[in-house]
């Protein structure tokens, strides 16, 4: 492909779904500037995350490797578990190629502020543990925020409750990401060209919109949660207590303002493609939109990640580059997170490392088996491996050897486990699916998960109660007396989140799991005095 130096603009939301853009057949979101990109650009149908949790998506999107080789199988949140140095990144080759690399928002990197190829970052993360690591945090610091503990949402009490930012509009995360890219593209030298990774933490919880986003769902109608026909997983029941809802209202309360999270981010979007426009640069810029993985949000009786269920494993996709990519076009092929980095070296004209054995391909290549899906998360007795076919999904859970089939184009929910009944007609698609995946598996797993051509046999997996309960981390690191002085309260953090969510009763939720975190009492009576 010839080399025609291309800009390149990665968009990364956080824990979006699949089903979240209006163009893509889900009427009831609202997202123009991401409907533009499918109008302009090319939608792909099946893209998933090859690990859909935080960190293992992230490294495995800049190295192109599996967790075999950057080691990130799951989150840790650990400054001594790193990705080994030797391993290249698209940053480093696109840097090395001439090319300006900047990281604008959520990484998630460990260390937290390693460069990884980029030439400059400006970092934005959850809950950072040294404020002066974080550009975002140092920002809400200078502009009025000196009081903020809970930057991006009330985690603890609150992480998948409704609530409202506590911060303005103009200068809430999103809107920060998207600042700092336009920023950038105003000032920088016409002759160059550049890499921007724009991460943006939204959707994920706490969600915290604006209130200017917070009812803009209100009459709009959402799906319902889906119900599961058949037993679950004991990593999905893992899930299950991260959420708090005492009825369906609140739950449906929480998708408005995540889908509300969902269309505060295309705006940004549509502020990002407007700076484009003017410059003159749209057209020479290769633009990708995806996101590292998706939430369940209750359905299946779940929640969050970690799971290798479409609402947590499939993810949207766009492509925007006309050289390249026909305008409105829609590809029905497997791709994953994978395959970014080769498809970068593609564009730009540039070789792929030759030590490494390579999962993905380009989007534009054709070295690569599309037609089927191969998704690993967790190590030991907490891990599973996936395999997604074009009409079957077949799961395999390492801890008591649980196995799951679906049939998507009858059960496209995955709500029924036809192991559970094995009719003779899909045995045989079982026994050709686990060939294929205990394959891919030795291949591109972690190591020594595969002997004698099958799957390890290792004990259940136990679910655990658990709940959200991380505090904001750099204030007890804060050496300033008079920053420390300068904070707000936990609970009149927890109390001004929830004043305009009458939903939110917390006398009606439980919170024994947060006894001596927080004095919930002074949160009530802080919430009954402000409502």
């Amino acid at each position: 492909m010839e080399n025609k130096k291309p800009n390149i603009l990665l968009i990364t939301t956080d824990q979006q779904r699949y089903d979240t853009i209006h163009a893509a057949g889900y009427p009831h979101m609202i997202t123009p500037n991401l409907d533009r990109l499918c109008d302009e650009g090319c939608r792909f149908t099946r893209a998933y995350s090859p690990n859909p949790v935080c960190l293992p998506a992230r490294h495995n999107l800049i190295t192109g490797l599996s967790a075999k080789h950057h080691t990130f199988d799951d989150n840790y949140f650990d400054d001594s578990h790193q990705i080994p140095q030797q391993l290249p990144t698209f940053a480093q080759k696109l840097s090395d190629a001439g090319y300006d690399a900047i990281a604008v928002g959520k990484m998630h990197f460990q260390p937290y502020r390693r460069h990884n190829g980029f030439t400059r970052l400006y970092l934005m993360d959850e809950i950072p543990r040294y404020r002066e690591d974080d550009d975002y945090a140092v920002y809400l610091k200078n502009n009025g925020y000196d009081w903020l503990q809970s930057l991006h949402g009330v985690r603890h009490i609150l992480y998948m409750q409704p609530q409202q930012s506590l911060v303005d509009i103009e200068h809430h995360g999103s809107t920060w990401v998207a600042d700092k890219v336009i920023d950038y593209l105003k000032t920088k030298s016409k002759d160059k060209p550049f890499l921007i990774w724009a991460g943006f933490i939204a959707p994920h919880p706490p969600f915290d919109v604006p209130r200017e986003y917070a009812h803009l769902y209100d009459n709009k109608e959402l799906p319902l949660p889906t119900k599961s026909k058949t037993s679950l997983c004991t990593t999905a029941l893992d899930n299950q207590d991260i959420a708090d809802y005492p009825d369906e209202k609140v739950l449906m309360r929480a998708r408005q303002l995540y889908c509300s999270s969902i269309t505060f981010v295309d705006h940004q979007i549509g502020r990002m493609l407007k700076q484009l426009e003017n410059m003159g640069e749209l057209d020479n810029t290769f633009i990708l939109f995806t996101s590292d993985h998706g939430e369940m949000l209750g359905d299946l009786g779940t929640y969050q990640k970690f799971l290798p269920y479409d609402a947590s494993a499939r993810i949207p996709m766009i492509v925007r580059y006309p050289q390249l990519v026909k305008a409105g076009s829609v590809n029905n092929a497997f791709v994953d997170l994978n395959d970014i980095f080769p498809t970068f070296m593609d564009v730009c004209g540039l070789q792929m490392p030759k030590n490494y054995d390579y999962p993905g391909d380009s989007l534009f290549g054709n070295n690569k088996d599309r037609s089927v899906q191969y998704i690993e998360h967790q190590h030991d007795s907490r891990r599973w491996v996936s395999l997604v076919s074009e009409r079957y999904k077949y799961n395999y859970f390492y801890g008591g050897a649980r196995e799951e089939l679906f049939d998507l184009l009858v059960d496209p929910e995955e709500t029924d486990n036809l192991m559970e009944s094995i009719p003779e007609s899909v045995k045989g698609v079982r026994d050709q699916l686990k060939v294929k995946l205990v394959e891919l598996e030795a291949r591109y797993g972690l190591p020594r998960m595969v002997k004698n051509g099958d799957f390890r046999k290792l004990p259940p997996f136990n679910p655990r109660f658990d709940r959200e309960k991380n505090l904001p981390f750099f204030p007890k690191h804060l050496n300033n007396q008079a920053e420390i002085d300068a904070l707000m309260s936990l609970e009149q953090e927890a109390a001004l989140a929830i004043k305009d969510e009458p939903l939110v009763q917390l006398e009606r939720m439980d919170l024994s799991a947060y006894e001596g975190l927080i004095d919930l009492e002074k949160v009530k009576d802080l919430v009954k005095k402000i409502r």
